[in-house]
């Protein structure tokens, strides 16, 4: 009987299973559970699921990089692999380098999930969206400085508008460093163009072709533009986050010149009618004066104005008068009842006691009404009608005259 090792018994079978050709390459398809990706490593682990038994399966960072989307649990996919073994736990599992959803394509979900993320950042907000201006006098336009879409809104916008100006900001718009680049263009535009509005696209193309405008940091350059943003992304048929971010979507690069700037010919046009309407209402205008001036002619006031004159100068010499005669009488009212007041004043002053005979005697400020409330050498003042005069108290008796 052979005795070997757990880890003997472990490699054994890790070099039977990677052996097996049928094994080394094969597709498994399953449904996603127990998902996970390691923080720091980057590495995906899972589980691949059908309805009577399950696998266990990890894909590395260089691979799991590669994926346009986020792998989720309860997801149907189609997994290119290879069977092996994790020699330290002695369990087999499927090494995994691609995933592919099973139905919808790989971008349609990844699309879909970026999609439903942007949204829940309030990048797709109406309340958010900035009206285009009337009458842009820079236009800046992120492109391709070579494709046909850049000449397609360059010819819209010299014959539509010829009174603006492009400012042209070249970008990658395909390849894997064209979302860099657009996003770059963008920025730059917004912060150094002076552009009242921007066209940010290209012409047509597949799924993959048209990529680059469904990332992320690209949708976030667009949304902290202060400038208006026009996306115009492809054909009618084509979306892109870019559609869902910019402030206004065009069908195609012609259409969003088209939406950029006003029609010279319907502003002239508009011009014209707003002249007739306002020579219109000129001559209204002035034939309604005219028929209240003729009506005006025929008034008594303007046939003989002095008459009118003198009617209400007779009017103004009456209430002058009435006026006159009025402030007499109040001020006669005013005199007699002051004189009244005046002479009950009079009638109540100490003034026309003291008159009588009688005085009043000061200690300082405090009047004296008793002779019990005077001590020896105390100064005194003793006031008259006609005056004053102070005095010292040598003696003081209740009821008895002093010596």
């Amino acid at each position: 009987m052979l005795t070997v090792t757990v880890s003997q018994v472990n490699r054994y079978i890790k070099a039977v299973l990677e052996e097996d050709g049928k094994l080394s390459d094969l597709y498994v398809k399953g449904e996603i559970s127990n998902f996970s990706c390691h923080n720091r490593s980057g590495h995906f682990y899972f589980s691949l699921k059908d309805q009577a038994s399950a696998v266990r399966a990890v894909m590395f960072q260089s691979d799991a990089k590669e994926l346009p989307f986020l792998p989720e649990n309860g997801m149907a996919v189609l997994v290119r692999a290879r069977v092996g073994v994790y020699e330290r736990d002695g369990v087999y599992q499927l090494y995994v380098s691609d995933i592919q959803p099973d139905g919808a394509g790989a971008l349609a979900v990844a699309f879909e999930q970026r999609k439903v993320k942007l949204a829940a950042q309030g990048l797709f907000d109406e309340a958010c969206k900035k009206p285009l201006p009337p009458r842009p006098v820079r236009v800046g336009i992120v492109t391709s400085g070579t494709g046909a879409a850049l000449q397609d809104i360059l010819s819209v916008l010299s014959r539509r508008y010829p009174l603006c100006t492009a400012v042209v900001a070249p970008a990658l718009v395909q390849g894997r460093e064209a979302a860099a680049s657009v996003a770059r263009a963008v920025r730059q535009l917004d912060r150094e163009g002076g552009c009242d509005v921007m066209i940010v696209g290209r012409g047509g193309g597949s799924t993959e072709d048209l990529w680059c405008f469904n990332d992320e940091a690209l949708a976030h350059a667009v949304f902290r533009c202060e400038t208006p943003v026009i996306s115009a992304v492809g054909h009618e048929t084509d979306y892109t986050i870019l559609d869902f971010v910019a402030d206004v979507r065009a069908p195609t690069p012609s259409a969003a010149a088209e939406l950029a700037v006003p029609s010279a010919q319907m502003l002239c046009r508009q011009l014209y009618d707003l002249n007739g309407r306002l020579s219109k209402t000129a001559r209204e205008r002035l034939r309604s004066l005219r028929e209240q001036l003729r009506e005006k002619q025929d008034h008594p006031a303007l046939r003989d104005p002095g008459r009118g004159i003198a009617k209400y100068s007779e009017k103004l010499d009456f209430l002058t008068k009435a006026l006159y005669n009025r402030k007499r009488i109040i001020v006669r009212e005013k005199q007699l009842g002051l004189q009244a007041k005046a002479a009950l004043l009079d009638s109540l002053s100490p003034l026309r006691v003291l008159k009588r005979g009688y005085s009043v005697v000061f200690r300082g400020e405090d009047m004296v009404s008793s002779a019990g409330a005077l001590r020896e050498e105390d100064h005194i003042t003793v006031q008259f009608w006609d005056g004053s005069a102070s005095a010292v108290v040598t003696k003081t008796a209740c009821g008895e005259e002093p010596d």
